[in-house]
């Protein structure tokens, strides 16, 4: 059976009792990975490994002894319940001995899960699982997580009262880190609920959410663009003790600023510009940059970009001056044009 990417979640989350297995392909190894230990998972359950129902073949092992996969499906361990063979990292020269598994497998049989990288149409081995009657070929995308994945995510983690603007930041993370960060925070948000019974909130996936490792300079494009002139030199000091070089530093502001002057120049408003970043924004700092871009308006933030693509201009230059003083000067007058 070939599954879209919907039926395919679908059959993760719940695979048939009489299916007889799974491929799982896909160019990231990461979601691959996250989907076959869901799979799994669901199928042999959280003891399922401890209680001997899970069997792996490595592909060496299987091209060595064609063999392996057969003898792994029919074989009977000493706990009840359902098992899984699983054979990772497949490709189409496996294709014979896994076809000869599929062809015996028979209703009370292990199922077979297997794993491979990007397969193109014409794999021999994605064909196999395609037009067998009883096992799935799923490819596994790049797409973000949709909202039914962080839901069940959600629900695993033992959350279940999720506000909107929550769920909305969730989705917004979803597309700007990689699943493992998404599930980790998910995680993270589990346990830091644990035992509060109010709804998850924006605040709370803020808190949860990784951190970014360029907070010291959001600060001081803050202070700039909020017209808070005192406390430039300050902050100036502190990303010049981290090593940050006046270059990087103005690249960072020329994209901060640029982002707010897509989002006030926007034709449904600064709310639909912000909305409309890539990668996204979300939690306090979504409504502090669309308070930023509300103020200074479409045609001062061009005035800004201007003097920003000066400073540039004089950094990589020959022009001798301090650059981290040019550099200070111009955040200097950003503030000053804020007010």
């Amino acid at each position: 059976m070939k599954l879209s990417s919907r039926d395919g979640a679908a059959f993760i989350r719940r695979p048939p009792s009489g299916a007889a297995g799974a491929l799982l392909y896909g160019g990231d190894a990461m979601r691959v990975a996250m989907k076959r230990a869901e799979l799994v998972g669901t199928i042999v359950g959280p003891e399922g490994e401890a209680e001997m129902r899970l069997t792996r073949i490595t592909a060496a092992d299987l091209r060595r002894d064609p063999t392996l996969a057969v003898d792994a499906l029919r074989e009977q361990g000493f706990f009840p319940g359902p098992r899984v063979v699983l054979i990772e990292e497949a490709g189409d020269g496996l294709t014979d001995p896994i076809k000869s598994a599929l062809a015996d497998w028979r209703e009370g049989d292990a199922q077979l899960v297997v794993t491979a990288g990007v397969l193109p149409a014409r794999s021999k081995l994605r064909k196999l699982f395609e037009s067998h009657r009883s096992a799935a070929a799923i490819g596994i995308y790049d797409d973000p997580p949709g909202r039914d994945e962080i839901e069940a995510m959600l629900s695993k983690a033992g959350l279940r009262d999720v506000g909107r603007d929550a769920m909305g930041d969730l989705e917004s993370l979803a597309r700007a880190v990689g699943p493992g960060d998404l599930a980790q925070t998910i995680e993270k948000l589990g346990l830091y609920k644990h035992g509060d019974t109010s709804p998850l909130s924006s605040e709370d996936v803020t808190a949860c959410a990784p951190a970014s490792t360029e907070a010291a300079l959001d600060d001081l494009l803050n202070a700039a663009a909020e017209a808070r002139t005192a406390d430039i030199g300050r902050l100036m000091s502190r990303i010049e003790a981290q090593g940050t070089s006046p270059t990087s530093l103005c690249i960072g502001a020329v994209r901060h600023f640029r982002q707010l002057y897509a989002a006030a120049s926007d034709p449904g408003g600064p709310g639909s510009g912000i909305a409309k970043l890539r990668p996204p924004v979300f939690g306090p700092r979504r409504d502090r940059m669309l308070r930023q871009a509300q103020g200074w308006g479409a045609i001062k933030l061009e005035q800004a970009l201007s003097l920003l693509v000066d400073c540039d201009l004089t950094l990589r230059s020959a022009a001798r001056a301090p650059q981290m003083a040019v550099m200070e000067r111009a955040l200097i007058r950003l503030s000053m044009m804020a007010r």
